[in-house]
């Protein structure tokens, strides 16, 4: 009985409330709704790409060839890694249509090759990151500003009472408690759409991070294998 006049207080409350502290909640409440959307697809698909990404790592050190790795890329369209790894091949394919041998592997680089085939994989590398880092500053924003856009409601619900008060010529509970509930329930709801921003976006750097240093550890490993063949 207790939580179901809980629930109804707070209804009435919401429903109650003045058009300003709608507006802050409706606000809150979309912010809240984009936020947990973000942090839901965002970490599944992040994982996706974490599983896929060690799996292709181990089958390149397994094959050590680019031909060999072709058909792989194909299987792995999440992880990042084919990404880099085709930037790579299309950019050793180029030196290789004018060798005899066609194959990426065969083809002898020297050091411009090698020094912008480098220059190639840094570029994707990060297109690669910029891309997965989409939509996460929405988190950030929401962790900083949902407090503010709370507490401005807070400010507003302490404004009307003090309105009511000069208007009524009273200080009685009844006059002040709306605009205090008000007041109380925009800053629980600002906290309810920061909370859960700040801990997805700082989980979600976490992953980004992982991913990152995947992708530099996969660019620096392929360069040397590909100066290995290269030379010999």
């Amino acid at each position: 009985m207790n939580y179901q006049f809980s629930q109804e207080s707070l209804f009435h409350t919401v429903i109650g409330a003045g058009p300003m502290v709608k507006f802050v909640l409706l606000i809150l409440l979309a912010a809240s709704v984009i936020s947990w959307a973000i942090i839901i697809y965002k970490v599944r698909h992040l994982r996706k790409i974490e599983r896929e990404g060690a799996a292709f790592y181990d089958l390149f050190w397994e094959k050590k060839q680019l031909g060999l790795m072709l058909t792989s890329c194909k299987t792995y369209r999440a992880t990042p890694l084919a990404t880099i790894f085709m930037a790579a091949y299309n950019e050793t394919a180029g030196p290789a249509k004018g060798q005899e041998q066609a194959r990426p592997e065969a083809v002898r680089l020297d050091r411009d090759d090698i020094d912008r085939l480098e220059r190639v994989l840094k570029k994707t590398a990060s297109a690669e990151a910029a891309r997965l880092e989409y939509a996460v500053g929405f988190l950030a924003t929401t962790g900083n500003t949902a407090p503010f856009i709370g507490l401005f409601g807070t400010v507003w619900g302490i404004m009307e009472s003090f309105r009511s008060i000069g208007i009524k010529g009273s200080a009685s509970l009844a006059v002040v408690a709306p605009g205090i509930s008000e007041a109380l329930v925009a800053t629980a709801m600002g906290l309810v759409a920061a909370i859960p921003a700040v801990a997805g976006y700082n989980h979600i750097v976490s992953m980004l991070g992982r991913i990152n240093t995947q992708m530099e550890s996969f660019s620096s490993d392929l360069l040397n294998v590909i100066e290995k063949q290269s030379s010999r």
